[in-house]
């Protein structure tokens, strides 16, 4: 008798996924834009932090003018002379950049502290939980805002604030989902093996409570650069000099009125479609994650 071919788990994720064609358009929508973000120094036409590059004489023109030097501005430029197109492109990069270091870390961060209480129990449990309630009970923005009161401008700022108001959520998730697999009978098998908890832990338990874990750090990416644009845009987020969506959103929105509106809309474009782009992916992620959220 011949052997039954066994499915492998990510060929069936696949394969569910591939069965929504709007979830297959805004993962091509997200793989797109992480290519561009990748590659920004190749794609973009003109680098638009290089000083020598930019042109004062160009600032403010509309889309698909000439500039004195003969550079094609297909979508305009900013009131310093910048391609709008380049800046763009370089300012999805840091904010792309930004959430994910921001994410990575908070996932790290809140996984440990959610199988450490859920393992430890007791007054660990509740120190850790009592911490997560509380920072899940203020709006993560007003955090943000406050934390970059104290810390100031920055990159490395943005991050440490991004980190500090993301890691409960995994937190919870991890502890929850540990609890349920801690009373399973592998883990008493384990532990009857008298296998170091270090291993139990991350070596068998951890690996069964990633599933909700994927599915929420690709909503918190998309969270995570909602968040830095909203901090950009009030002008305590990323310096000037390294402007992301936000901050090129922010440095248009005087003009709006008077007529330049492709300073900000085509930046807030581009954020809108890649917020829309990751959260439809972390949706349909979701729903193939867990069976009962399917329609």
């Amino acid at each position: 008798m011949s052997a039954i071919p066994v499915e492998s788990p990510f060929k069936r994720f696949v394969e569910d996924f591939v069965r929504s064609p709007t979830a297959v358009i805004a993962a091509i929508g997200v793989l797109v834009i992480a290519c561009v973000a990748i590659f920004a120094a190749q794609i973009a036409p003109q680098n638009p932090y290089d000083l020598a590059e930019i042109n004062i004489m160009d600032g403010s023109l509309p889309p698909g003018s000439v500039g004195f030097d003969g550079f094609h501005y297909w979508l305009g430029t900013d009131e310093q002379g910048r391609d709008m197109l380049s800046a763009m492109i370089y300012g999805l990069r840091i904010s792309l950049s930004v959430s994910l270091i921001a994410v990575g870390s908070a996932v790290a961060i809140g996984m440990s502290l959610g199988m450490l209480a859920a393992w430890s129990g007791g007054r660990i449990e509740a120190f850790i939980m009592r911490a997560v309630d509380i920072q899940l009970s203020f709006p993560a923005l007003l955090v943000a805002l406050l934390l970059l009161a104290i810390l100031g401008k920055g990159i490395d700022k943005v991050i440490i604030a991004l980190v500090l108001v993301q890691w409960a959520y995994f937190a919870r998730t991890v502890r929850g989902a540990a609890l349920v697999e801690i009373r399973k009978d592998y883990v008493m098998a384990a532990r009857c093996l008298a296998l170091q908890p270090m291993r139990i832990l991350f070596g068998h338990v951890l690996p069964n409570c990633l599933p909700p874990v994927i599915v929420i750090a690709t909503v918190q990416v998309a969270n995570a650069i909602a968040i830095e644009a909203s901090l950009s845009f009030l002008g305590v987020g990323v310096p000037i000099t390294e402007p992301s969506l936000g901050l090129l959103i922010s440095n248009g929105f005087g003009y709006l009125l008077s007529g330049r509106y492709w300073i900000s809309f085509y930046p807030g474009v581009v954020l809108l479609v890649t917020l829309v782009s990751i959260n439809v992916v972390g949706d349909h992620v979701r729903d193939i994650l867990n069976p009962r959220m399917q329609k």
